[in-house]
């Protein structure tokens, strides 16, 4: 069984801010890239328990941040991929089961911990009307490709898009964010430090967690039927929500094919404006007011 690891950064126990811990030169990254490594060696040893006998990690935030010489020596490390970011790697080869490794929630949610999708700058982003975050992109194109979505770990708030998202998908969830708004209508740095309240697993327990999640997930996937998302039908339409900042104006970004969502991630982006309702100058007050 070939399994294909997806990482991030912001949905590790122990990764606490995303200025100090998820930026090159933040003073606590070595030590947040280290959390993550180790989480996904503990998830590579369930696997290999449950039976994995090829596992590729894709190395998915930023500027990278799993450590390569403290990765488990049974998994490959992918990095810098020739077919682009719409797949990470996943469609160089048929995997059998897609896994994600410190994921954050989509921006928006409520109780989420770093929440965002893409960048600070997305308020909001859907797929022929589905909203998804960075989890969803990708678990759309593991689909179209016939990988199952088995696994993935991240704060609470992931944990529960990831479940209704993916019926049946097994999850971990190593932190639980505290703030109680969606925060749409913050500018992108101010939104950056509404989401950094959490209440943290200790990584050691995070991490035997994980292992345990990882091994039950293999498990089930043998017996088990899930793990496809019923996709909606095409065309595909990628839309995000941009907010203002001082900066940039509210705007959309729109992404279109006619027959494949993986397709869809490597097309360029539309720009289209928005009109602001001044009476109501959140997130609602943008949606509907499209100029194409």
């Amino acid at each position: 069984m070939k399994i294909f690891i997806m990482t991030d950064l912001e949905g590790v126990a122990g990764v606490l801010d995303s200025k100090n811990w998820c930026f090159l030169e933040g003073r606590y990254y070595s030590k947040a890239k280290e959390l993550l490594t180790m989480e996904v060696n503990s998830a590579i040893e369930g696997f290999l328990e449950g039976g994995a006998k090829e596992i590729l990690v894709s190395d998915g935030h930023g500027p990278g941040a799993v450590n390569q010489d403290q990765l488990h020596p049974r998994a490959e490390y992918s990095r810098n991929w020739a077919s682009g970011l719409s797949s990470f790697g996943l469609a160089d080869r048929k995997f059998d089961y897609a896994v994600w490794i410190g994921q954050h929630p989509m921006a928006g949610t409520i109780g989420g911990h770093l929440t965002h999708t893409g960048n600070m700058g997305v308020a909001e982003q859907s797929v022929n009307g589905i909203k998804v975050g960075e989890f969803g992109d990708l678990a759309m194109v593991a689909s179209e490709l016939g990988t199952r979505s088995i696994f993935a770990t991240g704060c609470e708030a992931f944990c529960r898009e990831a479940q209704a998202l993916v019926p049946g998908i097994e999850t971990v969830s190593v932190k639980r964010g505290t703030q109680t708004t969606p925060g749409n209508h913050l500018p992108r740095e101010v939104y950056r430090e509404h989401n950094k309240s959490a209440i943290h697993l200790h990584p050691v327990e995070a991490r035997r967690r994980i292992k345990e999640g990882a091994r039950r997930a293999m498990e089930r996937a043998k017996k088990e039927d899930f793990g496809l998302i019923d996709l909606p039908k095409p065309p595909y339409e990628r839309i995000r929500i941009m907010r203002g900042d001082s900066e940039y104006p509210p705007r959309i970004l729109k992404q279109k094919h006619a027959s494949s969502i993986l397709k869809m991630h490597d097309a360029p982006f539309t720009l289209h404006e928005l009109e602001i309702n001044p009476a109501d100058p959140g997130l609602r007050g943008l949606i509907g007011k499209k100029i194409a």
